[in-house]
């Protein structure tokens, strides 16, 4: 894509923001990561909407595509050009999400590329039909924001009403996944890339909580109900309700929106939290049979990002106490070494931490652990300007991939978090 020069302004003064509060190195590794993300991932269509790849990989994830335009939303009201991008993003998101609410990840046209030709789905416009949660609800949640940021309701059209009903009803649907016709199979070695019963997924029972079939991480959930992925879908359904009431004025679908969130929320009080070492902690994920899954993942929603994702349908002191057990020794996932410690992931090889959730646990922390966790991604990014998937908390010049945008935008998300401090919580607009 090309920049409009009001988006390159724009992107400059936050950098400079950035650069007075934190230093030039973080400032412009700022508007590098903010401009290569807009240029080198984004491809306007003539139909007006945006096609967005991940960085290294040539499909649009609904998930990633939403959490690599996050820091755009603190310029979208002052910059007209850059949040008419967004809503060009929003508006593909809801075309693909109308075209199969499955789906994970799209081509950009119907040419039947797919990660896997094997997979049963066959749909050319469908690179993967792993269904997560996240899919759904962070093209509503990021639609919402970009309402509230500019006051511009454009981007509900019908198609978007349409979306948001299928979303409602999806979610609702999978409450009781037994009786849902979603299966995935692929043919691996790799138990995180299949789902157990011929594509159903182990057991579950009915608890009210909506079923997931795989992480934010893309491989497959050990238990059905994925909390953090519960919590982001009722704070999306909280916002579905304001745009369902407010623009649409369909009073209908605003209720059931709310009585949805109403159920999963309460589905993940009773059977999402769970006592640990004398204090009540969100599971990771559950089945509702007794299954409970102690961990945390890098990606996101996890959760460690849940006062980021799901800020107004969690406990806070619950999330508090989780917050402990995920950054310690009890997490399996958490590594700790002479260059990081941090949260990996089961997708990425053992004592690898990601950038994605150091730049979380930072923007959910204290102003001073986020000047920490800035220096740390500086200093461990293999002096290529990038943020990486992962990289080993001994030797960061071992890591997965090499330019991952969604980590970019982390960084940037964290960086523009740390000159709010500094301004008093102003937001780092770079006006």
């Amino acid at each position: 894509m090309i920049l409009h020069p009001d988006v390159t302004t724009a992107l400059r003064g936050a950098a400079d923001a950035v650069r007075s509060a934190v230093g030039v190195t973080v400032g412009d590794r700022v508007e590098a990561a903010m401009t290569r993300t807009l240029t080198d991932t984004i491809t306007i269509d003539e139909d007006g909407t945006a096609f967005v790849i991940t960085g290294d990989i040539p499909a649009m994830w609904l998930r990633d595509s939403t959490t690599q335009m996050l820091p755009y939303l603190r310029l979208a009201r002052t910059c007209p050009q850059l949040a008419e991008v967004l809503a060009a993003v929003v508006r593909r998101q809801f075309r693909l999400i109308e075209h199969d609410p499955y789906a994970n990840a799209f081509n950009r046209t119907a040419s039947g590329a797919h990660y896997d030709p094997a997979d049963r789905c066959e749909d050319p416009l469908v690179w993967e039909q792993k269904y997560e949660v996240d899919s759904l609800a962070y093209p509503v949640q990021f639609a919402h924001r970009l309402w509230r940021a500019t006051g511009d309701a454009r981007v509900f059209d019908e198609r978007a009403h349409r979306v948001f009903r299928t979303v409602v009803d999806q979610l609702r649907a999978e409450t009781d996944h037994e009786t849902s016709d979603y299966r995935f199979v692929r043919d691996s070695p790799l138990a995180t890339e299949t789902l157990a019963r011929d594509g159903r997924g182990t057991p579950v029972a009915v608890t009210g909580m909506t079923w997931v079939g795989f992480r934010p991480s893309d491989d497959s959930c050990t238990f059905g109900y994925n909390v953090p992925e519960n919590l982001h879908a009722a704070q999306a359904l909280l916002a579905l309700a304001d745009v369902a009431r407010s623009v649409y004025g369909d009073d209908r679908l605003a209720d059931d929106a709310d009585a949805l969130r109403t159920t999963i929320t309460a589905g993940v009080a009773a059977h999402g939290i769970v006592e640990h070492d004398g204090e009540r902690v969100y599971a990771y994920e559950v089945d509702g049979l007794g299954g409970v899954l102690l961990m945390d993942d890098a990606n996101m929603p996890s959760l460690l990002s849940l006062p980021f994702d799901a800020p107004d349908v969690i406990d806070h002191t619950v999330a508090a106490a989780t917050r402990r057990l995920v950054l310690g020794p009890t997490n399996p996932y958490w590594y700790q070494g002479s260059a990081a410690q941090g949260i990996g992931s089961a997708h990425t090889e053992p004592e690898h931490v990601w950038p994605i959730a150091l730049c979380v646990e930072g923007i959910t922390g204290t102003p001073e652990r986020r000047r920490e966790l800035l220096d740390v991604l500086v200093a461990t990014d293999a002096s290529t300007g990038s943020m990486h998937e992962s990289f080993h908390v001994d030797d960061p010049t071992s890591f997965s991939r090499p330019w991952f945008s969604w980590a970019d935008a982390m960084f940037c998300e964290l960086a523009l978090t740390v000159v709010d401090d500094v301004r008093g919580g102003q937001p780092a607009s770079g006006s």
